[in-house]
């Protein structure tokens, strides 16, 4: 049986991550208190962060800023995702376009 763990990303008890996703405090913070689920969603807001901002992940500083950023993503004031947010489905690319008003 997976362990459970209460996701202060996705708001419910959801199966946890199998270990740290790395060493320090922030690292066992997640592995606390983020599922493997919401975990995942890190990955994507990452990508979009370095694209975005040009940002090299050997530089020591972007790590502390990736760090920071991921901090802020699972811990910050607006962490949780929106009511009724689903997931985008597996192999849809970027997810469903919002229907336009008529």
């Amino acid at each position: 049986m997976p362990r459970m763990v209460q996701c202060v990303k996705l708001g419910r008890e959801l199966p946890g991550l199998e270990e740290p996703p790395f060493p320090g405090e922030l690292g066992l913070r997640i592995y606390e208190n983020v599922s493997a689920e919401g975990f995942a969603l890190w990955q994507p807001h990452m990508t979009i962060l370095i694209n975005h901002y040009g940002l090299n992940p050997a530089d020591p500083e972007t790590r502390k800023i990736l760090r920071d950023q991921m901090e802020e993503f699972f811990f910050g004031e607006d962490a949780r995702m929106p009511e009724g947010w689903v997931p985008p489905t597996a192999g849809a690319k970027g997810g469903a376009a919002p229907a336009r008003k008529k």
